[in-house]
């Protein structure tokens, strides 16, 4: 392994953008998250749950920290949506300062093999090993990381478990050595570069997810039909797209319990992300075969 990390010089800010890369489900929006120390990235068990590209910005008094969350390099089933989602990690990569490939600890099969042999050799990259917590025989750790490390020039590696925040202060001290001099890009206070509208139908989607689970394909989404804002108060209108009549009542659920129950925590999320009150209503909307044509992608918001 190579360090790659350069001696800053004195009072010297650095600012550059960090790809989060890695096969779905091994913990990449979960490890933004807690780097920049607010949700601005959805979670579930479910595989595909991040489909764009999400920017999260972290502040310090020496650096600012670009992170971009890429959706999991899909492997199997070559439709529409997971065609543009491979676009999307292929080109983060492309335009990334530094790059996290994140696998999971005691994990490493072909599908992480083949999002590493996607890492290009002319930029820094960082070797996660989450969920190391989850390890019980600490000592098989380091042949692990020696196994995972074999196959690229790695800059430095780092066992970390972003749930539980540990060694992420590490990780992001060995971050900050890689990235370029720049002045900062967005204001001190500025956490993502998406719009309030783009946060609202992200949270929804992933409470969608989550309460309704496998029994849901992964190309339901969600559309903001209208967002309003009274002074403190965001009045936000969302409808949930799903492909046939059989999901419209798994989401519904008995008597409208489960519907409710997704509204009422994505509310209370949203009220802790925007600092306010929020109005939110949700109804769901039958759009059958919207994911499996270019058209009907663009039309809801897959560029």
């Amino acid at each position: 392994m190579s360090s790659q990390a350069e001696t800053p010089a004195p009072n010297a800010f650095r600012c550059g953008y960090i790809a989060i890369v890695g096969r779905p489900n091994v913990g990449k929006s979960t490890l933004m998250n807690q780097l920049i120390g607010a949700k601005v990235s959805i979670t579930s068990r479910k595989a595909q749950t991040t489909r764009h590209r999400i920017t999260g910005v972290q502040t310090s008094p020496t650096a600012q920290f670009i992170y971009i969350d890429t959706p999991g390099f899909q492997t199997r089933h070559a439709n529409p949506l997971n065609r543009k989602l491979n676009r999307t990690v292929t080109d983060t990569l492309g335009s990334a300062d530094v790059i996290l490939f994140v696998v999971e600890a005691g994990s490493f099969s072909d599908p992480d093999k083949l999002v590493m042999s996607l890492l290009p050799k002319d930029v820094p990259c960082i070797l996660v090993i989450n969920k190391a917590d989850q390890v019980k025989d600490k000592a098989k750790l380091m042949p692990f990381a020696q196994q995972v490390a074999s196959g690229h020039d790695f800059a430095t590696v780092v066992p970390v478990s972003a749930k539980q925040r540990f060694q992420l202060d590490a990780l992001q001290d060995e971050i900050e050595k890689r990235l370029p001099e720049n002045p900062p890009q967005f204001g001190e206070d500025d956490i993502t570069d998406r719009s309030e509208r783009f946060m609202a139908s992200e949270i929804v989607r992933e409470k969608l997810f989550r309460l309704v689970g496998d029994e849901l394909p992964y190309t339901s989404t969600v559309l903001i039909e209208k967002f309003e804002q009274e002074g403190n108060l965001r009045r936000i209108f969302a409808a949930i797209l799903v492909e046939r009549d059989s999901h419209k009542s798994m989401v519904i659920g008995n008597k409208g319990a489960r519907l409710k129950e997704i509204s009422t925590q994505a509310r209370l999320d949203m009220e802790r992300l925007f600092g306010g009150p929020v109005y939110l209503e949700t109804w769901i909307k039958v759009k059958s075969g919207w994911a499996d044509n270019e058209a009907g992608l663009r039309a809801y918001g897959y560029e």
